[in-house]
């Protein structure tokens, strides 16, 4: 049992397949009043429509010749298709295909609007093939067949006058490329013509050649004078070794006279000129070990060894003045050298940067003259493949003779037919989903979150028998007779902390739920069982729960709230054992006042001194506030809902009234259920109280 009002709203509502099937049961006849009235409009339409008739065509991509020079027009292979589609469909080629059939007929049929009649054009290719299929359609056969034909003769001539169009454009566009490299290049050949005036590159080569032949020697030149200056220098800082030689040695046995002279003297500076003449031997000696007399680096090392002993004997004999002498001009020979080379450097770069000046407008010329070239080949190219019929598309089969065709025909009243279907149904979802009605226990469950505490199959006769819904003491609707034992049993064995409940009001949300019929048959039920039991009508407004039982309206509760001792000659009886009744009595003015007084208080306490139970029919919740009134003062309610009837917001909204009112909702009656839905499984087996009763009847 659900107490606080806010969750009276309980979860959020499902999809229920059954639901559905039950609307379809019901509304059956949307469906196939949609789907007549879909089918008549495309019959009406098909009616009115003129037939049409199909020529087919067919067109192939031919075989193409690939020039040498790659002048080809090309086409996009991935949309080819599409793009033939869109231009046969196009009103450019209409508009030809028009005035080719004009040319050679007059007689061309009108639409209604007065303009010629539109022929619809479908292409379709063929899979793994360079065949396209035409297909036109139209209301006039004859005309159908001349429009296709016209189409695909006026298609093939478009593309041949594009293509004109196209390499005419692009022709002028590089006719203009070579005019402007024809001028670029000539520029370029004038600036190489005006260069080479000035300067003759033979010349420049040859002087190139030499300066650079000579510049090597000045360079040669100024290593041995180095050399011999630096020999000089030694000398003069130390001339002993060459005193301790001696005149007559020869200069294979000078420098290790030397070398033998410098090891003596280990705590002395070694002289620089005799040290390296000694490094040359000895660098010449660890060579030869490896390198062959010819080889240059020996040469080379014997040649400066030769030029070191010369100067080491030249220096024996002369004095230290004449060695200052040598030094000074072996200087001035240096810088003389040097001023050569420095001036012979400029010369060579100089010459070097014209020559490159010139191989640089050389290049130019020759890059020009290639673009120019590829520009006037590319330019014969165009005019030639301008005059070459390059069209790879040709006709395979003319249009073919019309025929009658039905598929509009069909597709139309398929389309009716489906719509049609579609609408009904949807209708039908859309009345399911605006519907809010009760149809199973289910979705009681999930729209307000209450406990099931008895559920009342519908009754077949209800309607034309009103009385039939009272249950007899040997009752044939045994389905009926059991759901109200279900609903006792409930009630006897509920599972509360409190007191079990005696006093039970019965109410609705709106009127015409069941609720005075779940009433009385719960009375009669309970007294069935052998309970002593009273069932009150405290409906003061309109209470007619007297009639259902057979008794009569007055006195009853009206009379006796306004004078409680007057409560046994209010209770009536009738021929069911155990069941006592109390009429709503004569209406007054103030009902909804009387139920407010202490006179209720005082008549409840007594019934339930009198009676085990105390049955209450109220008024519906949203009929009056007598319900509210009353629900406080008992110790449960029952609350009665319709199948297909009740609606999920006045439900809630009704109890979320009683639970402001502190009322103690026992739970939901859920009467008039659907005893052919699958989800109905209790109390079918009829056959399972016949065998019951053959059993009474035998024993």
């Amino acid at each position: 049992m659900v107490g606080p009002v806010d969750e009276v709203a309980g979860p959020p509502a499902h999809f229920h397949p059954q639901r559905l099937l039950a609307f379809m049961l019901k509304l059956w006849w949307v469906p196939v009043l949609t789907l007549v009235l879909g089918l008549a409009a495309a019959a009406a339409i098909v009616w009115w429509q003129p037939p049409s008739y199909v020529s087919q065509g067919r067109m192939w991509e031919t075989l193409k010749l690939r020039l040498p020079e790659g002048s080809l027009f090309s086409e996009d292979v991935q949309n080819f298709l599409g793009t033939q589609t869109e231009l046969l469909q196009s009103g450019t080629l209409r508009q030809l295909a028009m005035e080719r059939l004009r040319a050679t007929s007059n007689n061309i049929p009108l639409g209604k609007d007065g303009e010629p009649m539109l022929v619809a054009v479908r292409v379709a290719g063929t899979s793994k093939s360079s065949v396209f299929r035409l297909e036109a359609s139209s209301a006039n056969a004859a005309y159908t067949r001349a429009y296709l034909d016209a189409l695909m003769h006026v298609y093939l001539e478009y593309k041949r006058n594009i293509r004109k169009v196209v390499s005419g454009d692009t022709l002028a566009s590089i006719t203009e490329q070579v005019q402007r490299a024809e001028r670029d290049l000539k520029a370029e050949q004038d600036v190489l013509t005006a260069f080479q005036r000035t300067n003759n590159l033979a010349i420049l080569q040859e002087e190139g050649t030499i300066a650079g032949g000579y510049l090597a020697r000045l360079k040669t030149q100024l290593s041995d004078l180095l050399l011999e200056n630096r020999l000089l220098d030694a000398v003069a800082r130390d001339p002993a070794p060459a005193e301790a030689v001696g005149t007559n040695a020869s200069p294979d046995l000078l420098v290790p006279a030397m070398t033998a002279s410098l090891a003596g003297r280990a705590s002395a500076d070694l002289p620089a000129a005799f040290q390296e003449v000694a490094l040359l031997k000895l660098q010449r000696d660890r060579l030869s070990r490896y390198l062959r007399p010819k080889h240059p680096k020996i040469v080379k090392l014997d040649t400066d060894l030769e030029r070191a002993q010369k100067l080491v004997e030249m220096f024996h004999f002369r004095s230290r003045e004449q060695l200052a002498a040598a030094r000074q001009a072996n200087q001035l020979r240096i810088e003389n050298v040097e001023t050569s080379i420095r001036e012979w450097e400029r010369k060579v770069i100089e010459a070097n940067t014209r020559i490159a000046e010139a191989e640089r407008l050389r290049l130019n010329v020759q890059r020009q003259q290639s673009i120019y070239e590829r520009l006037s080949l590319l330019v014969q190219n165009v005019g030639i493949s301008r005059n070459i019929d390059q069209e790879t598309l040709a006709i395979l089969e003319p249009a073919d003779p019309p025929r009658r065709t039905y598929i509009r025909e069909i597709s139309l009243l398929a389309g009716g037919g489906f719509g049609g279907l579609g609408l009904g149904l949807g209708l039908v979802l859309l009345v399911m989903m605006r519907d809010d009605r009760f149809t199973s226990l289910n979705e009681v469950n999930e729209k307000l979150g209450e406990i099931i505490v008895g559920q009342v199959p519908e009754l077949l006769d209800l309607k034309s028998n009103a009385h039939s819904a009272l249950l007899q003491s040997d009752d044939t609707r045994h389905a009926y007779a059991e759901s109200f034992r279900s609903l006792r049993s409930a009630l006897l064995f509920m599972a509360v902390e409190a007191e079990r409940p005696r006093v039970i009001l019965v109410t609705s949300a709106v009127p015409h739920e069941g609720k005075s019929t779940v009433a009385t048959n719960l009375a009669r039920t309970l007294a069935l069982g052998g309970a002593r039991v009273v069932l009150v009508d405290a409906d003061l407004r309109k209470g007619a729960l007297h009639k259902l039982v057979g008794l009569a309206p007055a006195p009853g509760l009206a009379e006796t709230l306004q004078d409680p001792t007057r409560l046994e000659q209010a209770l009536q009886t009738n021929s069911m054992a155990n069941l006592t009744f109390l009429a709503s009595g004569k209406r007054a003015g103030n009902c909804g006042d009387a139920l407010m007084g202490p006179a209720l208080l005082e008549v409840l306490a007594d019934l339930r001194q009198q009676f085990d139970y105390v049955v209450i029919d109220s008024s519906p919740v949203f009929a009056a506030d007598d319900a509210t009134t009353l629900a406080p003062k008992v110790d449960g309610v029952l609350f009665v809902l319709r199948s297909r009837f009740s609606r999920a917001g006045p439900a809630r909204e009704a109890l979320g009234l009683l639970y402001q009112r502190n009322a103690r909702v026992l739970g939901v009656v859920f009467n008039q259920a659907d005893a052919s839905a699958r989800s109905n499984y209790y109390y079918k087996y009829a056959d399972y109280y016949s065998a019951a009763k053959s059993t009474e009847t035998i024993s």
